[in-house]
């Protein structure tokens, strides 16, 4: 996986960040802040001894870096490109961020989060809500399906895709706080922030989501 992410200030600043699935190598003199200790997550199955950084903030480091003391809500130009396709949006740059920040920390090597591994491979950029939870739980069926195939004892009723999801917020949660620590500005907070509201709509609102995607649907078809 090589993703690109091109961001265009409108002062014509331009930075880039490319992506690819294999985790970032910790290097010396890392800032406290990425120290596998610092903010742990609660369900972390890492010790400190096999992993002094958090793979995670290693990962987003650069972006963190870059954006700490930006505005959130200023526009932004940006271009993603894959190995096959390019998108591209004008939004704010917290929109950009939470895209580009999810892609990482999927990729990142943190156990938790590489259960989003698989998804992030067919990773689609600047994702609403909606097609957030479509994907996640068309990509979670998709799973099951496969498991019945190798005779195994498939998920309909999506539990685990329910359990998945509090496992993400209990991360998003301490990366937060490891971020709050070093941003001047809001734009990471408010990123992930709004990541971590995503996720919490598979855990805690995931039924009341079907059903509007159910009813969107039904309408699209009514049409």
């Amino acid at each position: 996986m090589n993703v690109t992410y091109q961001f265009r200030f409108e002062d014509n600043r331009s930075v880039d960040f490319k992506v690819t699935d294999q985790p970032a190598v910790a290097k010396a003199n890392l800032p406290a802040w990425t120290k596998l200790d610092h903010c742990q997550c609660s369900n972390c199955p890492l010790k400190v001894s096999e992993s002094p950084q958090c793979p995670a903030a290693v990962k987003i480091l650069p972006v963190v870096n870059q954006f700490q003391a930006e505005d959130a809500y200023q526009k932004v130009d940006v271009v993603v490109t894959d190995d096959r396709r390019t998108y591209s949006k004008s939004t704010t740059l917290e929109e950009a961020l939470r895209s580009l920040l999810g892609l990482k920390m999927a990729t990142s090597g943190c156990p938790v989060l590489s259960e989003l591994k698989p998804m992030a491979v067919h990773h689609l950029p600047f994702a609403s809500n909606d097609e957030f939870i479509m994907r996640s739980v068309s990509h979670y069926l998709l799973q099951q399906y496969l498991a019945k195939r190798n005779h195994q004892e498939p998920d309909w009723d999506l539990k685990g895709l329910v359990e998945r999801n509090q496992r993400l917020q209990l991360v998003n949660q301490a990366l937060w706080q490891r971020i709050h620590s070093v941003c001047k500005g809001d734009s990471n907070l408010k990123a992930l922030l709004n990541f971590f509201s995503m996720a919490s709509s598979v855990s805690f609102s995931l039924e009341s989501q079907l059903r509007k995607l159910q009813a969107k649907m039904q309408g699209d078809g009514a049409a």
